[in-house]
């Protein structure tokens, strides 16, 4: 009886201590290992977008560092819940990602209650990847060289320019409406299912004007087929040294600039979340990500999981009180 007692708690003891030496194994194994095949990276946009843009720069850059590919899928609609949404109920294993900005994240779940996800508690975020900011553009047929110009030919044209956007709701949906109700004019918005076909019609010259991220609209303002009349920093941008800020242009205090960042589930494993925020630090500091950054004017940002949370916070601070003015809420 002895023997077989103590047969007992040995074999009871190398059961646990086999378990024990299993999961000690498995855990730093799975960050080793990750990624062991290609990750999928949701953008909520469709192509061409100022977010669908940086995301594939980013996505580009995670691939060599991390030996597999990381495969941008657009899955836009729905003022960019519908990707969001998809992106949120994913398996948290580190193999879906969300790459999106305010308008996806903060903005649309405050203009859709049913959106499906809440922008603090269905994602761990990841790493903050650039900033940008917006310009106010036109098609070259409309007579306005300067915001002043443009405000008096409104005035004198009530309800006859419009401004495209992608969507309503979206970051260059409420700059405009924050225009419109700063310069005091009576201007048409027009959305778009995304920031690329929005562009698509300014330059077809169906809409007259947007306030767009610099992304995507400084290869067209340099080759001339839209005009830029003011951007939304605090100083001009190296990349267009004679285009004036919405401050100089008479709007006090009319600063805007536009993020983007890399998200995955929550839940997602902290080693992963770890592994993937210090590819992308490590990764604003080449030559390479940078370089692909500064060509569109997007400053490289990077930094904590923590500080994209508080991000996120300050802009649900910021543009709650606007949605509700608006009366958006349900649209």
């Amino acid at each position: 009886m002895m023997f077989v007692g103590r047969a007992a708690r040995v074999t009871r003891i190398f059961i646990f201590g086999s378990i024990f030496g299993l999961a000690f194994a498995a855990a730093p194994a799975g960050a080793q290992d990750y990624p062991s095949r290609p990750v999928k990276v949701i953008v909520p946009t469709p192509p061409g977008g100022p977010v669908d843009v940086v995301g594939r720069i980013a996505a580009n850059s995670l691939q060599p560092a991390l030996g597999q590919p990381f495969v941008v899928e657009n899955r836009s609609g729905a003022g960019n819940t519908i990707g969001s949404k998809d992106a949120a109920a994913a398996t948290p294993d580190g193999y879906t990602l969300l790459y999106s900005a305010a308008s996806g994240l903060i903005i649309a779940p405050l203009l859709h209650p049913d959106a499906g996800y809440d922008p603090l508690t269905s994602f761990d975020p990841i790493a903050l990847v650039g900033q940008s900011p917006s310009i106010l553009v036109v098609n070259p047929a409309v007579p306005a060289k300067t915001v002043q110009e443009l405000v008096a030919y409104a005035k004198a044209n009530p309800g006859k320019i419009n401004f495209s956007s992608g969507g309503i709701g979206v970051l260059p949906h409420l700059i405009g409406e924050l225009f419109k109700s700063r310069a005091g004019i009576d201007i048409v918005h027009v959305p778009y299912k995304g920031g690329g076909p929005s562009i698509t019609d300014l330059l077809a010259g169906n809409v007259q004007m947007t306030f767009e991220n610099s992304s995507v609209l400084l290869p067209l303002i340099q080759s001339g087929a839209l005009r830029a009349l003011a951007v939304t920093t605090q100083k001009r941008i190296p990349q267009l040294p004679d285009v004036p800020t919405m401050i100089e242009s008479g709007f006090p205090n009319f600063v805007t600039v536009a993020w983007t960042g890399l998200l995955a589930p929550a839940h997602t494993p902290q080693p992963i979340i770890s592994k993937l925020n210090a590819t992308i630090n490590q990764g604003l500091k080449t030559p390479e990500f940078a370089g692909a950054l500064a060509k569109i004017s997007v400053d490289p940002l990077g930094g904590t999981p923590a500080e994209f949370t508080q991000t996120m916070q300050a802009e649900l601070v910021r543009w709650t009180p606007l949605v509700k003015s608006l009366g958006l809420a349900g649209k």
